[in-house]
């Protein structure tokens, strides 16, 4: 029996005056600054879940590959441990999959949904309802130059070069609130996409914002245990056609939770990714 559902997925829409879309980090209500002048456009779609047929969706063909392997770090509660244990096993991990020579993790985020809260500091960062890549091709670019030295970012752009976030959940079963990705092969990259500017007090990153496109194909993996993984692809340098550039995803709520379900908790490491 599938667990496909049908759920609604919030999609992006451009500023109505054709400004240049932006999300202020740093904005909030109470000062009157916009936090963003870009709207959400809400679309029934169907997530299909893919337990089972796993092996279909790969990082060259969908954008995102499922696979399992319990973290020796269990805990989750204390940033340092997480990058003393956490990242050496994510980078090890990381390469074995993707063939990679080298792995260097910028950030993680640890979400915790928490009904009733607002999600309004770094401490208490919820699952994102909202379909959005993470970086765009020139936010990627300016990555590599932020996070590595100055004698090694241009030799490492000559190759092929990925951002990759390692996500799964913690402590729990992610039953409530799951991670929806969409395939690459059912995304126009030129039509869907929608470059957002990041604003930060002191610099300025970019992501996508997904416009709705009724071919879609969204999938996702029923009740993922936290002794299992996905790897999302944020961007790849190639980008003749040959391999999927990226993958757009969401969190959603899925009506088929269970009442009493725990609240979803889950880490996402972000990470550039180089090959030889």
């Amino acid at each position: 029996m599938t667990s496909d559902v049908i759920t609604t997925l919030n999609y992006f829409v451009a500023p109505p005056d054709g400004s240049r879309p932006y999300t202020d980090v740093s904005g909030n209500n109470a000062t009157g600054k916009l936090i963003r002048n870009w709207g959400e456009d809400p679309h029934d779609m169907q997530v299909e879940d893919v337990r089972g047929k796993e092996e279909l969706y790969k990082l060259d063909n969908a954008g995102f590959q499922y696979g399992r392997e319990a973290p020796k770090h269990t805990s989750f509660l204390n940033d340092d441990e997480i990058e003393r244990e956490y990242y050496p096993e994510s980078i090890d991990l990381i390469k074995r999959v993707t063939g990679a020579t080298k792995v260097v993790i910028f950030d993680h985020t640890i979400r915790r949904r928490r009904p009733g809260e607002s999600d309004d500091n770094p401490q208490k960062r919820q699952p994102v309802s909202r379909a959005h890549v993470d970086q765009t091709p020139a936010a990627s670019i300016a990555r590599v130059h932020r996070h590595l030295p100055p004698t090694e970012a241009p030799s490492l752009l000559r190759r092929r070069f990925q951002i990759i976030n390692l996500w799964r959940p913690i402590s729990h079963a992610a039953v409530d609130w799951p991670l929806a990705l969409c395939d690459f092969r059912s995304v126009d990259f030129e039509k869907d996409l929608m470059p957002v500017a990041l604003i930060y007090p002191d610099r300025e990153g970019e992501t996508f914002g997904v416009r709705y496109n009724p071919n879609h194909q969204w999938k996702y993996l029923k009740a993922m245990t936290p002794e299992e993984f996905v790897l999302i692809k944020c961007s790849d340098s190639i980008q003749d056609g040959s391999v999927a550039r990226l993958t757009p995803h969401t969190a959603f709520q899925d009506p088929n939770t269970p009442e009493g379900a725990p609240p979803r908790e889950s880490i996402e490491l972000r990470t550039l990714v180089f090959y030889d």
